[in-house]
C-alpha cells in the first residue's frame, strides 16, 4: 500500500512538473525590442526590433530590423568658441538600416518562472546605408565641412539636429551576426535579457565617413544589446 502511494504520488509530481513546463513553452511566437550598442557606435547605437516565430521544439525563425549609428574611431568631440561641440574632421554621417532573417536555437531552458534562458542566434540580410552630411557653424554659415576649407579655429559648432538628412546619399550592402541571447525574464508571456555578439557590414565602396583618416567599405564589431518582449 505504502509503494502504492509513494508510486501515486510520483506520478503527481511528474504531471505537474511537466504540466508546468509545458505551460511555460506554450508560446509559438515572440516580439522583441531594445536598445543596442557596439564598437562602431556611441553611448547608445541604436534600436531593434525582432519576430521570432516557433519552427520547431527548440528552434525559431528570426525576422529583425536593426537602425544603427557608425561612426568611425577617430571621432573627437571639441568645444567651440560659443560653448557648443563639433566633431572635428568629421565629413559624413552614416545611419545604416538593416533587415536580417536568421535562426534561433535554444542551448538552455529555463524552469518555469525563473532561472536563465540561453540561446544561440545567427542571421543576415541586406543594410541600407544612408550617408548624410555633417554640417559645421562657420563664419559664412552652416556648410558641410570640408578639410581644405575648414581649419578647426573657424569652426563655431555644428549643425543642427537633422540638418543635412535631404542631401543624404543610399548604400546598399549587406549585413551578418552572430550571438548568444541570456533571456532573464520571470513572466511566462513576457521577457527581459541581454543579446552579445559581433556583426559584419559590407558596402561596395569606401565610405567616407572622416576624410583625413582611412575609411572602410567593410564595418565589423562586438555588439551587445539590452531587450524587452512578449510572447504568445
Amino acid at each position: 500500500m505504502k509503494k502504492i502511494s509513494v508510486i501515486v504520488l510520483l506520478l503527481l509530481f511528474c504531471g505537474t512538473l511537466a504540466y508546468s513546463q509545458q505551460n511555460e513553452d506554450d508560446y509559438n511566437t515572440e516580439i522583441v525590442w531594445g536598445l543596442t550598442k557596439n564598437t562602431n557606435s556611441g553611448l547608445i547605437g541604436g534600436g531593434v526590433f525582432k519576430l521570432a516565430r516557433r519552427q520547431k521544439n527548440n528552434v525559431f525563425s528570426t525576422i529583425g530590423i536593426e537602425i544603427l549609428n557608425v561612426k568611425h574611431p577617430y571621432e573627437v568631440r571639441y568645444p567651440s568658441a560659443s560653448g557648443t561641440y563639433f566633431t572635428y574632421g568629421k565629413q559624413n554621417f552614416l545611419y545604416s538600416l538593416r533587415g536580417n532573417y536568421g535562426r534561433e536555437k535554444l542551448f538552455f531552458r529555463k524552469a518555469p518562472q525563473q532561472g536563465v534562458q540561453i540561446s544561440g542566434i545567427i542571421a543576415a540580410g541586406p543594410s541600407i546605408g544612408i550617408v548624410a552630411p555633417y554640417y559645421v557653424l562657420t563664419g559664412q554659415g552652416y556648410e558641410q565641412y570640408d578639410p581644405n576649407r575648414h581649419p578647426r579655429s573657424t569652426i563655431q559648432g555644428s549643425g543642427k539636429l537633422f540638418q543635412g538628412l535631404g542631401d543624404s546619399q543610399i548604400k546598399f550592402g549587406l549585413n551578418a551576426k552572430a550571438g548568444l541571447s541570456f533571456e532573464f525574464g520571470t513572466f511566462k508571456n513576457n521577457m527581459a535579457g541581454v543579446e552579445i555578439g559581433v556583426s559584419l557590414e559590407a558596402f561596395p565602396q569606401k565610405i567616407i565617413i572622416v576624410p583625413t583618416q582611412d575609411n572602410k567599405a567593410l564595418f565589423s564589431a562586438f555588439y551587445f544589446t539590452m531587450y524587452w518582449g512578449t510572447r504568445k
